[in-house]
């Protein structure tokens, strides 16, 4: 790559960056050899020159398909022209004759139908995109033209996309070899469906690809002299033979596995195959992957988009194109279900030293189903892997293997059996296909596994990496060397190009003798001596390192990296020799198929296969692979997955660089740029290049074909070309340069013709049209021009015509119009005087008649305001009577009384409105009545009564609207009345629920604490009987009471009264020494080693104690729970309390609170006390108990109902007395343990909350003299140091793994609350919530709100006004929680400081002190303080909750024990 030499301001170029490996930027300074440029993502960065490269900024935005037509070849170019390929979907682009192929991780099946099969069938290489169907066209056109067999090497790490690509050239070559059928299958397609059976036997899912081949295969397709397929074979080179037994999560076995487990319901309904007599899974005795050893070592069972049934009825399919018959295909998925119950088999000691047997009954059932499928004896099978028979010289001597050694046997039989099968699915799809000896041109196509390097890398790995060495270094010697040997033997001046070559580490691994393969085929007895020799021999090569860490891994570096190796498996791996027993064993198979597989071997053979390894055997297939490829053509295709998150359009810059320089990629640019990647023969340039200059070809045979061409080269002008013996070399663009100056002479002389033809054509057809033209302009002409003149002649006539019509229309409409206005004026004439006549005869009349309505209208609006008068005072009176149904009547009433007082008002504005209309009407017949002088008032007694009548209606007027305002004040005062009494009904009716739901409550309470004390009883009698059996057995004055046993769960209600022993446990274990020799306790010695490792602190697995699921295991297994008598309880219970009194710190104390809680947990759910009834008679409410023990008794019966089977190791029992002695010591002592541990809290605790009160007092005084606030500038460091210490108790509870709802009971308990006053105290709550907030719901829980109290307190202190706050809003919306007397408390107290504020109203306080007064004579203690809840603060059930959620099954027991075989059943 050419660096950047003279850099200026203004340039584009590429640097180097430690995240996106390149990026692209502007020089804005040049400084030496230094540069500043700044990038196009922002930031500025200052780089050396020499790691500083041109950018190209005409370069296409699509990329090239081929990389040698880059302006800039470097590292950056070359991964831009990728990456904006690959964003287009474009993931095929040429590098040369090399095919760079980016998995896409997607499907695009437009890139590969049988059109576009089509399309580069025959077409030139270069012509079309990129495509592998371009190598395979390449490939078969060079092996029709040169007679030389190809082969097509597919190359990448895991997950690029080798085997898709494989597949691809497969199709391709089969669509051009056409069809030559052999049994009604064609050889193309069982080439084809081959792929199917080897993937699903030979793939498998890997870290890095869900479909990764684990084993190499090259596919030999043969051709007949009309290059027309017939025949092919299959190579296949290293199986992963160890993936059967061992698999690492997220991995998977391999493929046909799953797909057997899978296998659809009805075969023969979806399959060609016949019908079956059973489903396969039910014949195979098969179930779910996670149910077999073999697969459930990982948890990934299923790959996403794949159809483990239909890939199963695939495979059939594919095995029937192949020719597999049915009785062979059920033969192969037996024995592949075989393999699965043969891991599946677990061994024990056997009765016999060092000897072993299957170790249950499930063992012994897949033994069985094994031996069923491979057809052979189950003793012989079992014999076969259980005991080792030694030949000596005469003699045959029997060796048993222990449970170990069984299982390595077990192993290795299933790993040579899929071994096996696989070669002979391999040998079969050969035999099928069948090789055609007289062929003489083959192409074969390499589909092997790629460079892996894993966390851990064992035997598999090595053996891949070498492959991969000697695949690398064939590519180095093609493209590299034979590009030089070539330019050598042309006899051209070229300079010698260093290129990286691997033959060291091949030395290395491969030398004979010395390699490390060498190395390994001697004898070794353990891994760590071989690591030594290997350390010994290869301390000085550069390509060996030994780690510092490590006594037995080794480091080599390869060409893709370095790769760390572990040799623990190395010598076992190694070994390629089958068990004389087993081969002996599936040698004498009934099946057929099986004893197929393992023929028997001759003496010789049998000797040569001890000797062999699969070292040598890889390293041999090698060279057989390389041999063959030496005789073929190679075309390379590289594979580059672009993400290791396997997932589509994600380009990761470093990952793709990295791959591109380990495949030679870049070197392969380098190189071919440097050199002469085009070359031509002088009779094909001559041929092609010569239209450059025609004289020349005139006077070709004046002249040679060396000398023309010279002669075109320099009339051309090209520079930096080499001439050579038979050929002309042209650097990388030459070519492109001359076929684009041949296609530009071509076009000119194309165009000069093209010139004269069509100008000749444009003359003929333009005279042609202008001829015609000529003729069609004169007709036109004169039919226009007699067209004009009928017109002209027509107008002059119609303008005469329309001139006498209108005149005769105007003179008949000025007639009409006369006519008309004449009669209308005389109608309207007539009208108007009649409209007076008539007014004037109606105003007379009209006087009579209104004086007489007046009189009537206003006594009927008399009575009608009467009636609703009396209305309204009915109704008045019905609403007092009806006061005890207001909600109902009161919407009626209120109704009513609207609509009527709206009537009412109604009628008294009509009456207003006609009495002032019928005076405005008086008044205006008073005016006319002097203008009127034929009218005369005849009767002036009538008008004289009307007014009076007047009068007096007015009257009654202004009483009926006094009358209707009383109403509607009375009507308020209702209203009003009735709200106040619905407001209160409504309330009561609230308090009548809530009573409700509380009395439901308590009714479920109750039923739920007798059904406790029930149970409780029942236990207590249980306890009660054993003791009075004790006392008739003893006979002794030491023997407990009745009265005592009757109050013995009394003797652990308070923490502080115990004892380092309860008492009870002394005094029995006194009583009788014989309860240490039951005859259902264990030996001694067991029960000395469980104390002696419980006692001390084992610690915890995952998070689960150790210890309590330790010593509930042992009572479990030796049947102590059921026992009459026995001295173990006694001895756990002494060693606890011992344990807790020797060492009292907060670290300890949680210790052996995790473990108690959790033993309790265990025995609750696995005690039953004998004899206890399911229900009882209930005898009156119990009184609430405080203690464990009492909360554990009451939640005997709902912790009880739990599901026993949600662990598998607990199960119920009848508990006999002495185990349900110790359920109560227990919790007693589970109590104790937390009692300590809250009261060493309470101590540490205490001084601090004084010191935060007092300090108040301090920071005051200090803030007054400096004159400034003492709550801003107060430090709070008493309240930090109660939050560290609540820390380190969290820290050392959660360490422990104490129950939550533990925890919970034990931070912040409401003792450590209490009053003061001030923003000190208001800063520290504020703090201690804060630190609340901080931590999970499940270990604060409601700790929080027992802060309340003091928060509404210390809010109320510093709020300011507080004169005009009522009592209302201080007890319900400031200070709920705070009781009548904590308030006046505080109200009275309260003095400000800092801004002498007033305290409350006196009306506040005078409420305050009426309700104390009260309250007083309700409640005999009246505390002014929080009271100090002492009682335990959680009930088993919580515990049983919290435990609940861990998983005690898998919990691993302590190497102190399990190193004795009686403490082995804490393994199952």
């Amino acid at each position: 790559m050419a660096n950047l030499s003279n850099p200026t301001v203004g340039s584009q170029v590429w640097t180097e960056d430690p995240d996106e490996a390149w990026i692209d930027g502007e020089v804005v300074e040049v400084n030496g050899d230094e540069v500043t440029i700044t990038c196009t993502s922002g930031k500025t960065i200052t780089a050396k020159l020499n790691n500083v490269f041109p950018k190209d900024t005409d370069v296409s935005p699509c990329g090239v398909d081929d990389m040698t037509k880059l302006a800039y070849l470097h590292e950056p170019g070359v991964l831009l022209n990728l990456k904006s390929r690959f964003m287009m979907n474009e993931i095929y682009t040429y590098t040369g004759n090399i095919l760079i192929a980016m998995n896409p991780f997607q499907r695009l099946p437009h890139l590969y139908s049988t059109h576009m099969m089509e399309q580069y069938k025959g077409a030139d290489f270069g012509e079309l995109a990129p495509h592998p169907f371009a190598i395979a066209d390449a490939a078969y056109r060079r092996m029709m033209i040169d007679g030389i067999s190809q082969a097509i090497l597919v190359s990448g790490e895991s997950g690029a996309g080798k085997t898709e690509s494989t597949k691809m050239l497969m199709r391709f070559l089969a669509h051009m070899g056409g069809k030559v059928a052999t049994d009604a299958r064609s050889v193309e397609q069982q080439i084809l469906e081959s792929n199917p059976v080897l993937e699903a036997f030979g793939n498998a899912k890997t870290v890095r690809n869900n479909n990764s081949s684990r084993f190499g295969k090259f596919v030999e397709i043969q051709f007949d002299e009309k290059a027309r397929i017939s025949g092919a074979a299959v190579r296949t080179y290293l199986l992963e033979r160890s993936r059967v037994c061992q698999i690492s999560d997220p991995e998977r076995n391999y493929h046909c596995f799953y797909m057997l487990c899978a296998a659809p319901s009805e075969l023969a309904k979806s399959h060609s195959v016949a019908a079956m007599g059973k489903q396969d899974i039910d014949r195979y005795k098969l179930d779910h992957p996670r149910t077999f050893h073999y697969l459930n070592q990982s948890n990934c069972f299923a790959l996403d988009g794949v159809d483990e049934s239909e890939e199963y009825l695939t495979t059939r399919r594919a095995m029937d194109v192949v020719g597999i018959s049915t009785d062979e295909q059920d033969a192969i998925f037996s024995v592949v279900a075989a393999i699965l119950h043969l891991g599946n088999i677990e061994f024990a000691e056997g009765e016999e030293p060092d000897s072993s047997v299957p170790k249950d009954d499930k063992s012994w059932y897949h033994l069985r189903t094994a031996a069923e499928l491979f057809m052979c004896n189950e003793k012989a099978l079992e014999d076969s892997l259980c005991k080792r028979i030694i030949i000596t010289r005469g003699d045959r001597i029997t060796k048993n293997l222990n449970p170990e050694a069984a299982t390595l046997s077990r192993d290795a039989l299933a790993k040579v059996v899929y071994s096996r099968l696989f070669d002979w699915l391999v040998d079969k799809i050969n035999c099928s296909i069948g090789q055609d000896p007289d062929s003489k041109i083959l192409i074969g196509v390499l589909d092997i596994y790629g460079f892996e390097s894993f966390k851990t890398n064992s035997f598999e790995q090595f053996c891949i990496n070498l492959t991969n060495e000697k695949l690398q270094q064939h590519f180095n010697q093609h493209v590299f060397k034979m590009e030089q040997e070539e330019y050598t033997k042309e006899e051209i001046d070229w300079s010698y190009i260093e290129f990286i070559d691997n033959q060291d580490i091949l030395d290395l691994i491969e030398k004979k003798p010395g390699g490390i393969i060498a190395l390994l085929d001697e004898a070794w007895s353990t891994h760590e001596t071989f690591a030594e020799k290997l350390y010994q021999t290869f301390k000085n090569h550069q390509r060996f390192i030994k780690p510092k860490f490590s006594r037995s891994d080794f480091t080599i570096r390869h060409y893709a990296g370095d790769v760390t190796y572990q040799t623990e498996l190395f010598l076992d791996k190694n070994k390629d020799y089958v068990v004389a027993e087993h081969q002996e064993l599936l040698g004498a198979s009934r099946c057929p198929f099986v004893a197929g597989l393992f023929p028997p071997l001759t003496e010789d053979s049998s000797k040569s296969s001890k000797f062999s390894s699969i070292g040598l055997r890889c390293k041999q297939q090698l060279q057989t692979l390389l041999e063959t490829l030496s005789h073929t053509e190679p075309h390379y295709i590289r594979c580059v997955k672009p993400n290791n998150l396997l997932r589509p359009a994600i380009f990761e810059n470093t990952n793709i660089l990295q791959q591109l320089r380990c495949g030679g990629v870049l070197e392969a640019i380098r190189i071919s740029c440097a050199g002469y990647p085009t070359r031509r023969t002088f009779d094909e340039f001559v041929d092609r290049f010569g239209i450059f200059a025609p004289n020349l070809l005139d006077e070709s045979r004046n002249f040679d074909e060396v000398t023309v061409t010279k002669k075109l080269l320099e009339k051309v002008g090209l520079k930096g070309y080499q001439i050579g013996k038979t050929k002309v070399f042209l650097r990388a663009g030459q070519m492109a340069e001359l076929d684009a100056r041949r296609n530009e002479v071509l076009g000119l002389s194309a165009k000069k013709i093209q010139r004269k033809v069509r100008s000749y054509l444009a003359r003929k057809h333009f005279i042609l049209l202008q001829k015609s033209a000529i003729l069609l302009q004169t007709a036109c002409r004169g039919y226009n021009a007699c067209q004009h003149y009928e017109k002209m002649r027509r107008q002059a006539a119609a303008s005469i015509i329309q001139a006498y019509f209108r005149m005769h229309l105007a003179r008949k409409m000025y007639t009409n119009n006369c006519l008309a206005s004449i009669t209308i004026q005389s109608g309207l004439r007539g009208m108007v005087a009649r409209k007076e006549f008539h007014y004037r005869k109606q105003t007379r009349a009209a006087i009579i008649i209104q004086a007489a309505k007046e009189a009537g209208a206003l006594q009927e609006a008399k009575n009608k305001l009467e009636k609703q008068v009396e209305e309204l005072t009915w109704r008045l009176q019905l609403e007092k009577r009806m006061r005890l149904d207001l909600e109902e009547a009161r919407s009626q009433e209120i109704t009513k009384l609207q609509v009527a007082l709206q009537d009412m008002q109604l009628q008294v504005k009509e009456t207003k409105t006609m009495l002032a209309a019928e005076q405005e009407a008086s008044k205006k017949t008073a005016e006319n009545a002097s203008l009127v002088h034929e009218v005369q008032v005849i009767d002036t007694d009538l008008t004289n009564k009307i007014t009076a009548e007047n009068e007096k209606l007015k009257a009654l007027v202004s009483s009926l609207e006094t009358k209707i305002q009383e109403t509607e004040q009375k009507f308020e005062e209702t209203s009003a009345l009735s709200e106040e009494r619905l407001k209160k009904i409504l309330e009561t009716e609230s308090k009548i629920d809530e009573s409700e739901a509380k009395l439901i409550d308590l009714k479920t309470s109750m039923q739920s604490l007798q059904e406790k004390l029930s149970n409780m009883e029942s236990e207590n009698q249980v306890l009660r009987q054993q003791a009075l059996i004790l006392a008739s057995v003893k006979n002794t004055p030491s023997t407990p009471s009745k009265q005592s046993m009757d109050n013995l769960p009394h003797q652990f209600m308070d923490h502080k009264d115990l004892p380092n022993a309860p008492p009870p446990i002394k005094h029995i274990a006194k009583t009788d020494s014989r309860l240490r020799k039951s005859y259902v306790d264990r030996p001694q010695e067991n029960v000395d080693m469980l104390i002696k490792c419980v006692v001390q602190n084992i610690g915890f697995d995952e998070g689960k104690p150790a210890a309590a699921v330790t010593i509930y295991k042992s009572l479990l297994h030796w049947k102590l729970f059921e026992a009459e008598k026995t001295s173990v309880f006694d001895r756990l219970i002494q060693m606890i309390g011992c344990a807790i009194e020797d060492d009292q710190s907060t670290e300890h104390l949680a210790y052996w609170l995790s473990n108690s809680s959790t033993l309790l947990y265990l025995l609750q759910k696995s005690l039953k006390a004998a004899g206890a009834t399911s229900s009882s008679t209930p005898r009156g409410k119990p009184p609430t108990p405080t203690s464990l023990f009492g909360r554990m008794t009451q939640g005997f019966r709902s912790s009880s109902n739990i599901p026993v089977d949600e662990l598998a190791f607990v199960r119920q029992v009848e508990a006999k007395y002495p185990a349900l002695l110790f359920k109560q010591q227990l919790s007693a002592y589970a109590e104790k343990i937390f009692g300590i541990l809250r009261d060493n809290a309470k101590k540490e605790l205490s001084s601090l909350i004084s010191q935060c009160i007092q300090v108040t007092r301090t920071v005051r005084a200090k803030s007054m003299l400096r004159g400034r606030s003492f709550g801003s500038n107060a430090q709070n460091s008493p309240w930090q140091s109660i939050i560290d210490n609540l820390d380190n108790l969290l820290a050392v509870l959660q360490g422990n793994y104490v129950p939550e709802i533990l925890i919970q009971n034990l931070l912040l308990r409401r003792e450590c609350c209490s009053f003061s006053n001030g923003e000190y105290v208001k800063s520290g709550l504020d703090e201690m919530e804060l630190w609340c907030n901080k931590l999970k719901p499940e270990l604060v829980g409601s700790s929080s709100d027992e802060l309340k109290h003091t928060k509404q307190a210390i809010g109320f202190l510093v709020i300011f006004q507080k004169y005009r706050i009522s009592y209302d809003e201080i007890v319900n919306d400031l200070c709920p929680a705070l009781t009548v007397q904590q308030l006046y408390r505080i109200c009275t107290q309260y003095y400000d400081d800092k801004y002498n504020s007033q305290s409350v109203s006196p009306t506040v306080l005078s409420d305050m002190s009426k309700l104390m007064v009260n309250d007083s004579a309700d409640d005999d203690e009246a505390t002014f303080l929080l009271d100090d809840d002492l009682s335990i603060p959680f009930s088993l059930d919580e515990i049983s909750t919290s435990v609940h959620d861990k998983d005690l099954l898998d919990v691993k027991p302590p190497e102190e024990l399990i190193k004795y075989t009686a403490f082995q059943f804490l393994l199952d």
